[in-house]
């Protein structure tokens, strides 16, 4: 069976975005991207929603040619320019744009085709963001596990992690890149 494992980036205070979905105010350091890189290359599939993979789309994919880039820009862009993408938005159709790798699904119909993917066998699926897309998906059981990055800053308001109540998870473990001042706590659904 296949995992589902999400990984956010949160602020202290329990914030995946400032106000007005600015995740640029986050605290992110250098790690966040060594411990995402790790995570890829556990995973061959992309969970996300359609506002979170048009921005990894258009952030990572043109590091991908970019000679000035670092091998770990260019490893995470292959991932989302190569790897399969099952984005959840009830506006994108199916067949929208030019990526051959991306399957659209509805919010709807999410939970059962998820489902179905983690019944077979393989590398696990990766979530990035896209709180909104994996909050119900946690409800309903889908997830397997939740890794949160905390920054070492508070922001004082913005977007929440969870859209309500949760499970109760299990705490895994706990990593600390060297030289960081974020800390990821691992959690089991």
């Amino acid at each position: 069976m296949r995992k589902v494992i999400v990984v956010n980036f949160i602020s202290l205070d329990g914030y995946v975005a400032g106000p007005g979905g600015d995740v640029m105010v986050l605290p992110f350091d250098p790690s966040f991207d060594d411990y995402n890189l790790d995570r890829i290359r556990h995973s061959d599939t992309l969970l996300a929603g359609r506002t979170t993979y048009e921005q990894l789309q258009a952030f990572w994919v043109p590091f991908v040619d970019d000679p000035s880039a670092s091998n770990l820009q260019r490893e995470i862009g292959r991932f989302n320019r190569d790897a399969a993408k099952i984005v959840v938005s009830d506006r994108l159709a199916a067949r929208e744009g030019n990526d051959p790798t991306r399957t659209a699904v509805s919010r709807a119909g999410a939970e059962a085709h998820l489902a179905e993917l983690r019944r077979g066998d393989g590398p696990g699926i990766i979530c990035f963001g896209s709180h909104l897309t994996w909050n119900p998906l946690l409800l309903a059981g889908q997830v397997d596990e939740l890794h949160l990055m905390i920054g070492s800053a508070g922001i004082g308001a913005g977007v929440s992690l969870f859209t309500g109540p949760t499970p109760r998870l299990q705490l895994i473990d706990t990593y600390r890149a060297e030289n960081s001042d974020s800390i990821v706590l691992r959690y089991r659904v």
